[in-house]
């Protein structure tokens, strides 16, 4: 039995397989390691694209909600400072001014606020004896297209034939017309007309008897509604 043949049989056990040769364990790569390796850097590369969406996604939300906290901020800003602005203007009015008619006319007593200016005109020979403008700071011209702040006249017509003009704007559903009785005036009664009364404004009126005249009252501008019903109105008074 010549070296070799008496290595293999004591270095291999019958019924095995053969030893690989040395040269052959030295060529056999790691897969396992280079696989788990690639799944390593596949995994890190996936958690650092979340944490750069989350991040991203996150700065977002801040940028967003700073953004919306500073409209908001500006909002309550703006919105105060016009209730600044609101409450000043409503000192201002005040005290009232005061217009007097003449008694022949009903002694009529009109209040407003002495931030406005009146132009008002009286004479006997006209069909609109008192025909008076209101306006805050100054009196647009007649001409100028201005919706006045009020407007007072006493007409030479009788109530009934004031009323007359708003039966048309009435059934053309441009007014409604209600009831109306001055509460520093007792006994007298007439109506409240608003809508349409002067065409493209929406106006608020009220007409009242003055033995065989007529008062007219008004504003032109919806604007200044709350002036018209809480300093105009509350406060108008005359002689029957």
């Amino acid at each position: 039995m010549n070296p070799d043949q008496q290595y293999q049989q004591y270095a291999q056990p019958p019924g095995m397989p053969p030893l690989m040769p040395a040269n052959s364990a030295k060529r056999h790569h790691p897969w396992g390691l280079i696989i788990s390796l690639i799944l390593f850097i596949l995994l890190f590369l996936a958690a650092t694209g979340f944490g750069l969406w989350a991040f991203t996604g996150r700065q977002q939300y801040k940028n967003d909600s700073d953004k919306i906290s500073a409209k908001a901020v500006e909002a309550a800003i703006q919105q105060e400072d016009s209730k600044k602005d609101n409450e000043f203007t409503e000192k201002e009015k005040n005290p009232l001014k005061s217009y007097q008619g003449p008694e022949t006319y009903g002694s009529l007593d009109i209040s407003y606020p002495k931030t406005w200016a009146a132009y008002i005109i009286q004479t006997d020979r006209a069909t609109i004896p008192v025909d008076g403008y209101l306006h805050p700071n100054y009196v647009p011209g007649v001409g100028s297209g201005t919706a006045y702040a009020l407007r007072v006249q006493v007409t030479s017509q009788s109530y009934e034939q004031e009323m007359k003009q708003f039966e048309g704007k009435v059934k053309a559903g441009k007014v409604t017309v209600s009831a109306y009785a001055p509460k520093n005036v007792s006994g007298v009664s007439g109506s409240r007309v608003d809508g349409e009364i002067n065409t493209g404004q929406k106006d608020s009126m009220v007409v009242l008897p003055l033995r065989d005249k007529t008062i007219k009252i008004s504003t032109e501008s919806q604007e200044f509604v709350k002036d018209f019903d809480t300093i105009i109105l509350a406060n108008l008074k005359f002689v029957p």
